[in-house]
C-alpha cells in the first residue's frame, strides 16, 4: 500500500462514527481511502447513508494529526499490517462484513491455511478444562492447525502454550496496541509466541485495554478461524459473545459439556442444549466436522450425462470443479449469489447428484 493511501486509511481510524463497515462503503464506492479525503462536501454528502455530521468528523484537520502521528511511529517501528483490500488479508476474515479495515501484527505469522481454529473460555479455567484442552490439541496436531485465542488467563494461554508444546502455530489477538500486553505477567511468554506465530491487533500502538476493545478484538477471534470452540463457561461471558459473533458468521461453533452443577460448564452446555454449538467430547468431533480426513481425489469428479443444468447452476458447477471444496459464504461471495438464494439452489443440485454437501458448511462436486 502507497504511504498516501495509508495516511489516508488511518485517518478513516481516527475519525469518530466512522468504523469498519462504514470505511469499506466510502472506499468502494470512490475508488480508494486517498480519494475521499480529495472529493468536496457535497459529492461526500450524494453517498446513501454519509450524512453531514460523518463527513465533518471525516474532514476535520484532527484527523489528519492524528494519522501523521501514526503513521509516523509505523514507519519509525516497521510495524507491519494487512489492509482489508490487499491479497495478504487473512481469508477467512475478509469474508466478515465488519473485518477491521486495516490490523497490525508482529512475530513470525503464516495464516494462508484452511485449518485455523479459534480456542476460548473462561478466565478461571478448573483442571477438568485445562485437561481438555491440552488433550484437544495434542490429538489434533498431526494435522498441523493453526490456534487462535486472545492471550487472557485460564483457557486462552492454555491454548497458545498447548499449541507451542506441540509445534504449531499460533496467534494470539490483542485487545490493545502491539505495545501494550494484558495481562502483564504473559509477557514472560512472547519471545515464544513470536517464534511460533505472533500478534495482531486492529488498536494503535498506544490503546490501552479498553473494556469494549475486548468486545471488538473477540469478532476477530471469530472471524479468522473456521471455527471456535468453548472449553469452559459460566452462563455469561466473553467466550459466549466471541461464539455467537462466530455463529453470526456461519463458522463452526464446538463447545465442550460438563456436569451441570459444575459453575464453569453452565455456558457451554447452554450453547448445546440451544443448538448454538456442536458437542465436543474428543478431537474425532472436530477431525470429521471440519473434514479434515477426508482425502482430495486426485480427479474431479464429473455430473451425470444428460442433466440439464440452468445458467446459475452452470455457474455454481463450473466453480466448484475448478476450486474444489468450498465454504458455503465463499461460494456465494465468489459466484454473487445471495446466501439465501445459493441454499435453496444448493440443495437441488443435490437432489439432481450435481454437488456433494460437506460437514462445516461445505459442497463439492
Amino acid at each position: 500500500m502507497l504511504e498516501k493511501e495509508l495516511l489516508a486509511v488511518l485517518r478513516l481510524q481516527s475519525t469518530p462514527n466512522v468504523g469498519d463497515i462504514i470505511s469499506k462503503k466510502l472506499i468502494r464506492t470512490l475508488g480508494s481511502a486517498t480519494q475521499i479525503f480529495q472529493e468536496k462536501k457535497s459529492s461526500l454528502l450524494k453517498i446513501d447513508g454519509i450524512g453531514e455530521y460523518t463527513i465533518n468528523n471525516l474532514l476535520s484537520e484532527k484527523t489528519q494529526k492524528l494519522a501523521d502521528a501514526e503513521f509516523n511511529y509505523i514507519e519509525k517501528h516497521n510495524i507491519q499490517y494487512s489492509y482489508c483490500f490487499d491479497e495478504d488479508y487473512p481469508k477467512n476474515l475478509k469474508n466478515c462484513q465488519d473485518a477491521p479495515l486495516l490490523f497490525f501484527h508482529d512475530g513470525n505469522l503464516n495464516w494462508h491455511t484452511d485449518r485455523i481454529i479459534s480456542i476460548v473460555g473462561t478466565r478461571n479455567m478448573t483442571n477438568y478444562g485445562k485437561e481438555f484442552c491440552r488433550n484437544l490439541i495434542e490429538s489434533i496436531a498431526v494435522y498441523d492447525p493453526l490456534i487462535v485465542s486472545g492471550l487472557a488467563y485460564g483457557v486462552d494461554i492454555c491454548a497458545h502454550q498447548a499449541a507451542m508444546d506441540h509445534n504449531l502455530q499460533t496467534i494470539a489477538v490483542l485487545a490493545h496496541g502491539l505495545n501494550e500486553i494484558y495481562p502483564k505477567k504473559h509477557k514472560q511468554f512472547l519471545p515464544k509466541i513470536m517464534n511460533h506465530g505472533g500478534l495482531i491487533s486492529e488498536f494503535w500502538h498506544n490503546e490501552q485495554p479498553m473494556r469494549e476493545n475486548f468486545l471488538k478484538r473477540n469478532r476477530i477471534v471469530a472471524g479468522i478461524s473456521k471455527a471456535t470452540i468453548v472449553i469452559e463457561s459460566a452462563e455469561r461471558g466473553g467466550a459466549l459473545v466471541t461464539a455467537d459473533i462466530a455463529n453470526s458468521y456461519h463458522r463452526d461453533v464446538f463447545a465442550v459439556p460438563g456436569k451441570t452443577s459444575d459453575y464453569y460448564s453452565k455456558g457451554c452446555n447452554n450453547l448445546i442444549k440451544t443448538n448454538q454449538a456442536h458437542l465436543l467430547t474428543s478431537a474425532d468431533d472436530i477431525i470429521k466436522m471440519l473434514n479434515w480426513d477426508v482425502k482430495e481425489q486426485p480427479v474431479p469428479k464429473q455430473t451425470e450425462l444428460f442433466i440439464t443444468l440452468s445458467e446459475i447452476e452452470q455457474k455454481v458447477y463450473d466453480y466448484l470443479l475448478k476450486n474444489g471444496k468450498q465454504l458455503l459464504d465463499l461460494i456465494a461471495i465468489d459466484c454473487e449469489i445471495p446466501v439465501y438464494k445459493l441454499s435453496g439452489l444448493l440443495i437441488e443440485m443435490e437432489l439432481k447428484g450435481i454437488i456433494k454437501p460437506l460437514p462445516g458448511k461445505m459442497f463439492e462436486v
